[in-house]
């Protein structure tokens, strides 16, 4: 059995209007199933949704996590990735922050291009890109947000 290494934490949102879901997550990429499973599992507690939503959560999720753990924390056991889920009725807004130097996501090209197709990189982003409503980066680069409207 393996030692309980995701402890989530559930509340309500400050303003009342919903809740926040927050988890710190170790720089190992045999975390990132479990961490989806769980985020996603409160993401939608006590919400109908469709197949589909629930899957382009899980895929966003797992592709911020994975870029988090092996491209920003470049899998240092030392690091930690952080995620915050704002959750409000018509609206997921979930937050993946690394400890590493950041990125500038505007310099990353888009992997399908011809010349790119076989290429290393970019293809989580552009998955993020085609399944959320809604994308942005801190200044920094080592923070994504991820905006997904409830149907």
């Amino acid at each position: 059995m393996l030692p309980l290494r995701l402890c989530l934490r559930r509340e309500p949102a400050v303003d009342g209007s919903g809740a926040l879901v927050t988890l710190r997550i170790p720089s190992d990429v045999e975390c990132i199933e479990g961490a989806v499973d769980l985020v996603t599992r409160h993401c939608f507690a006590g919400h109908s949704t469709s197949p589909h939503t629930r899957f382009r959560l899980q895929v966003v999720l797992s592709e911020a996590l994975a870029n988090a753990i092996v491209r920003g924390n470049r899998e240092d056991d030392a690091k930690w990735v952080h995620l915050r889920a704002e959750l409000q009725d018509d609206v997921i807004r979930v937050y993946v922050t690394d400890e590493g130097p950041g990125f500038d996501p505007h310099a990353v090209p888009e992997p399908i291009r011809p010349e790119r197709v076989d290429g290393p990189g970019g293809r989580g982003l552009f998955l993020i890109h085609q399944l959320v409503d809604a994308v942005h980066f801190n200044d920094q680069g080592n923070c994504i947000c991820m905006t997904l409207r409830r149907p």
